[in-house]
This record gives C-alpha cells, structure tokens and sequence, in this order.
C-alpha cells in the first residue's frame, strides 16, 4: 500500500510540473502575442446596445485564445513525446482530445479571423460555422466509440451508476452535448476574466474526477490546459489586456466536454458547469419572451449582463460566479 501511495505521489508531482511548465510557457507565448495583435488593430468590437461600460473596451487585442492553443499544444506535444517510451497508450490517448479542442478552436479562429482581421462583420457563416462544429463533433464521438472502444455507457452521478445507451440515441445526444457546452462556454465569454476563470474551475474539478477514477490520459491533459488558462487569465483579468475571442471560447467548451464525455460522464456537466448553463438559458428565456409577448425578462442577455446594468462592477460578477462554479464543482465530486 505504500508503495502505491509513492508511486501516485511521483505522478501528480510530475503533473504538477507539467502544469507549472504549461504555465510559464503560455506566459511566455502571451508576452509576445498581445503586443503583436495591438499592433496589428485587432481588436475587440463592442455592441453598441450592450452595457456603457464597455465601450472603453473597445479595440483591445482579442482572438488571444490562440495564446491558450499555443501553450496547450507545445506542452502536451511535449508530453507525448515523454510519455511515448514510458506509456505508449497514455501517449497516443493524449492526442484524439488535443485534436477535438484544437478542431473547435481553429473554427473560432477563423470567424475571429474574418471579423477582426478581414473586417468583415458576419464573420464565418452560422450554417458554416456550425458544419465545421458538426463535422469535429462527430469524428470525435465515433472515436470514443470505436476507436478508443468506450461503448456507450454513461455515469448517472447521484445514482453512481452506469446505464447502457443505445447507440442511435448515444451519438446524437453526445454530439448534442458537444455544441451545448461550446455554445455555453461562448455566451459565458463576455465580462473580463469570467469565462477564463470559471472554464478553469470546472476543468480542475473534472481533472480531479479523472484522478478519481485513474484516467490518467485526462489529469496529464488536465493540469496542462490548467496551467495554459491560469497563466492566460493574468492578462484576461479587469481591466482585460486580450480577450480569448470565439478563438478560445470555443477551444475551452471542446475541452470541457470532450473531457467529460471521455469520463463517460457528460452529465455531470449539468451541474458543474451551472453557470455557462445558466447563461444558456437566460439567453433562451430572454428570445422566448420578447418573441412571444414582446417584453424581456432581463436587462440584458447572457445574465451577466443583466447584473451589470443592475449596477454590479465586473469583478463583483466574476467572483460571484466564480464562487457558485466552486460551490457546485465540490457538489459534483460529492456525487460521483
């Protein structure tokens, strides 16, 4: 026992490094990318109906979620090539939830791309942008499946138990909870340093259900996207230095359910991460009512909004919510 004890303890010291090298080479990255994307003008385009308060936003570096991208890449290609000799399976694992995250935020990048460098306001075509989403979706879901052969079962964390699902049921609802949650994570992505510092509560907590549950592919992965986002969060944090743009919004929700559904726990998202659903939601409510009856239900959508034009300050947002993510990540690993 206690040589088991010692050998679990060499591996999270290792992780530990590998989070702190994810750390300070994303550090390094950001120092050289948010000066080249201020003087190359792209930046941040605020809505002119949205809160007052951010029009003196306006113009700063954005589409940094390439800065996330770089750090996570270079140390888990790192990673690999350490773990290649040592655990061959570990290392080959490592790579289908690299390509998932990396797939998501090329397609942020290239509608980032079109709005802030080529000027053009659309940016990429919903019905383009959600083919692209789709396409990654389902290669990734038919990996899981057939590649890495983990079947169909899913967790149900308050009965911590697996249920068997059909696979003509499985694939669409797995592929579902991929755009959900990418769509979640981007709605969240609208105050300085909220979704940064929430998408990084949720990663660790099921970065620790992972070593929970000994899938070590994912708590390798885990503490290096950990290490990327907090060092990215330093220049994300009020007043913003770079925002992540759709470039990392969408990398983030690639992340957080392409991790959750390797667990075979998906819905544990429901829970952990409450509040990039409750932005969903407040969204949906909000269309619904004006659609319907021509009224609004909320100042203004995402909810985050709605608070600040209640007369909430940024950093008061932010901690709130970041608090509620940590109540209910600890009610998450209470229930699994």
């Amino acid at each position: 026992m206690q040589k088991l004890t010692e050998e679990r303890l060499i591996k999270l010291e290792f992780q530990t490094k590998l989070l702190l090298l994810s750390f300070a080479i994303t550090i390094v990255f950001a120092l050289i990318i948010v000066p080249i994307l201020r003087k190359l003008k792209i930046g941040q385009i605020e809505r002119s109906d949205g809160p007052e308060s951010h029009l003196k936003k306006q113009g700063t570096p954005t589409m940094g979620g390439i800065i996330i991208m770089l750090g996570i890449i270079a140390v888990t290609t790192g990673a690999y090539i350490y773990y290649k000799s040592k655990d061959a399976t570990l290392a080959s694992s490592l790579l289908p939830i690299l390509g998932l995250t990396i797939g998501f935020g090329l397609v942020g990048f290239v509608d980032d791309f079109k709005k802030l460098v080529l000027k053009n306001t659309e940016g990429l075509k919903p019905s383009l942008k959600m083919l692209g989403l789709l396409l990654i979706s389902v290669i990734f879901v038919l990996y899981l499946i057939k590649g890495v052969n983990l079947g169909t079962e899913t967790y149900i964390p308050i009965l911590k138990q697996y249920i068997e699902i059909p696979i003509f049921v499985y694939i669409p609802f797995a592929i579902l909870v991929i755009l959900a949650t990418t769509n979640a994570v981007n709605l969240t992505d609208g105050i300085d340093g909220l979704s940064s510092s929430v998408c990084t509560i949720i990663i660790t907590c099921l970065t620790v259900i992972a070593t929970m549950f000994g899938v070590k592919e994912l708590v390798v992965f885990g503490a290096i996207v950990i290490g990327a986002v907090l060092a990215f969060l330093i220049f994300n944090i009020y007043p913003a230095k770079v925002f992540m743009g759709d470039t990392g919004s969408l990398f983030l929700g690639g992340v957080i359910s392409g991790v959750a559904l390797y667990l075979k726990m998906p819905l544990i998202l429901l829970i952990v991460a409450f509040i990039p659903v409750l932005e969903t939601i407040s969204v949906i409510l909000q269309v619904a009512s004006f659609k319907l009856t021509g009224k609004r239900i909320f100042r203004m959508a995402p909810i985050h909004h709605h608070f600040e034009l209640c007369g909430w300050k940024e950093n008061h947002v932010v901690m709130i919510f970041c608090i509620i993510t940590l109540m209910v990540s600890i009610i998450g690993l209470q229930i699994v």
